[in-house]
């Protein structure tokens, strides 16, 4: 796992505020996060053997983002540490379920393609390589392309996308997986439907990536996979509580059984098992199941 470590500062409150407006709370949590260390957590829980690769602050929010994650038999030989701040999420989370995230990247940003290069070694040991936008483009691109020359499954989840992706990272992606709204930025094709997310994952694999994988939230998955017309998969029905780690929670999954070998179809449904699990309980990573909660 190439990517981001966070302290979220998880506050609930009655709906998301307006520009300018105060809104009284009614609950406030501070728990690991970050999508990475998100993703990593999830990978793990799920059955993969995992490696970290990202960078916290030397303060103790860093402290306990690596405690957590060795606590999750996660290897951190290539977790390290800054003279920065580790990276913060600010979060609320609405009534509904619906939340809204500002990001402060602090050590996150000190992950570079000089780290990368470093651990490349590492890297060769992997079976699948996953990466997010939370640290910087120029390291991502390094992480994806040092994954295709190895010859590994790549895995690039465009979180945050705030604007489109230079067009030669797409041939270094097995599966570009972006939710609806990350879809629409890459693509410029607006999705409120699954026939939408067919249309932006057509586009972005004309633009190169092997497999689109659009997640729907409740509405599940627009799943493009190799030359094929592609297919809408519904979602579990479930009752959600706080969806804040649902896409990681997929994600991780999916990569979980890719690297185990298993067909993709299996692992994208295993990966939707898993993300409705989570969808029923608080937070980031304390929402993440077990693979022992998950019915085969």
């Amino acid at each position: 796992m190439v990517g981001s470590l966070n302290m979220d500062l998880v506050a609930r409150a009655p709906r998301l505020p307006k520009p300018g407006e105060t809104l009284a709370g009614h609950a406030f949590a501070q728990v690991p996060g970050g999508k990475g260390g998100n993703q990593a957590v999830a990978a793990a829980r799920l059955g993969a053997q995992v490696a970290m690769l990202g960078c916290i602050g030397d303060d103790p929010n860093g402290a306990t983002l690596r405690q957590g994650l060795e606590a999750e038999s996660i290897d951190c030989t290539a977790l390290g540490t800054s003279a920065s701040p580790t990276g913060v999420a600010l979060i609320i989370v609405d009534d509904g379920s619906q939340n809204a995230i500002v990001i402060v990247a602090g050590s996150n940003a000190d992950v570079t393609p000089a780290t990368i290069a470093g651990n490349e070694t590492l890297l060769a040991t992997a079976d699948v390589i996953v990466c997010q936008l939370e640290t910087p483009p120029d390291t991502v691109r390094a992480a994806l392309a040092a994954g295709r020359r190895l010859g590994k499954t790549t895995i690039l989840n465009p979180a945050p996308a705030a604007n489109a992706l230079p067009d030669d990272w797409f041939a270094l992606v097995d599966y570009l997986i972006p939710n609806e709204l990350e879809a629409a930025t890459l693509s410029g094709i607006e999705i409120a439907t699954p026939d939408d997310a067919r249309r932006a994952a057509v586009a972005l694999r004309q633009k190169g990536a092997r497999n689109v994988i659009v997640t729907l939230g409740s509405q599940g998955v627009f799943a493009l996979l190799g030359d094929g017309a592609g297919e809408h998969i519904g979602a579990p029905t479930v009752q959600a509580v706080d969806t804040t780690a649902a896409g990681d929670t997929f994600i991780g999954g999916f990569a979980a059984e890719l690297a185990r070998g298993r067909p993709v179809p299996a692992a994208i449904a295993f990966g939707q098992r898993a993300a409705a699990v989570a969808v029923t309980r608080e937070g980031a990573q304390p929402s993440i199941p077990h693979r022992s909660e998950i019915a085969e």
